[in-house]
């Protein structure tokens, strides 16, 4: 299995490579830019950094790689006669994939009832042809267009009230002192240590014309690069969305050559 990084061996690979200090406090490591008191730990610029460090770092191979293990379901959320509006509350999920209409009306599990997946089409769509909650225009939701990042429209407008499924990509809980490890950090810590470099060498070249060593972020870039493309293939096949709709790899040699 991957070695992969708790906090805080992340925070002493991270130091480590950038040429920082770090200490353990209470079972928990902290960078420090100077010997410095524990009690005086959080006026450090490189620990400031450390949060929004990770937080570039896990965004972009979360928007890189798109992973499997995100998507989620909830049936948290419905709709009610005469309503077109599915609204969820901001930060619930990041990408709707799919919402589907639970029947008959009044089944709050899906298992116990049939799930009829909602067509996805524009708000232009759902306007022209049912814009208006007069009662010729209810019956049983086809179509869905998303209005906004947390609100949705469907048509027709629903006849009763219904129970969704909603299937969504959701972001994790960033790693940190509280959450120890994360499936990035475990899976992938090659990349996700790339990733930090690439962040925290704003902070360790740019300091004037002197010191500055404009490669360095272009170094950490190429890397990331390189792991990424592989980390990609490998989630492909996890979606069967490699060569040939498979879960296997691209072969060159079994691949056949055009007559």
């Amino acid at each position: 299995m991957t070695t992969g990084l708790t906090y805080n061996t992340y925070v002493q690979q991270i130091c480590t490579m950038a040429v920082l200090q770090w200490q353990e406090v209470s079972g928990v490591v902290y960078p420090v830019d100077y010997p410095a008191e524990p009690t005086n730990l959080q006026y450090n610029p490189s620990q400031i950094l450390f949060p929004q460090m990770i937080t570039y770092a896990e965004n972009r191979i979360y928007r890189d790689l798109d992973f499997l293990f995100t998507s989620v379901s909830t049936t948290a959320y419905g709709l009610s006669a005469g309503n077109r509006q599915i609204v969820v509350p901001a930060g619930t999920f990041v990408v709707p994939e799919q919402i589907n209409l639970i029947t008959p009306s009044g089944t709050t599990d899906p298992n116990a009832g049939t799930r009829v997946p909602l067509l996805p089409t524009t708000k232009e769509f759902l306007d022209q042809v049912y814009g208006s909650a007069l009662s010729a225009n209810w019956g049983e939701p086809k179509y869905f267009a998303p209005f906004g990042d947390f609100t949705f429209l469907v048509g027709p407008f629903p006849a009763l009230n219904y129970t969704c499924e909603i299937v969504a990509t959701f972001r994790p809980n960033s790693l940190s002192a509280a959450n120890t490890t994360t499936f990035i950090s475990l899976y992938l810590p090659e990349i996700f240590i790339m990733a930090s470099m690439i962040y925290i060498s704003a902070y360790q070249r740019n300091f004037g014309r002197a010191n500055d060593d404009p490669q360095m972020a272009m170094t950490y870039e190429s890397q990331y690069q390189a792991l990424l493309k592989s980390a990609m293939m490998e989630e492909n096949r996890k979606k069967f969305e490699a060569a040939a709709w498979s879960s296997q790899s691209p072969s060159t040699a079994a691949t056949p050559t055009r007559g």
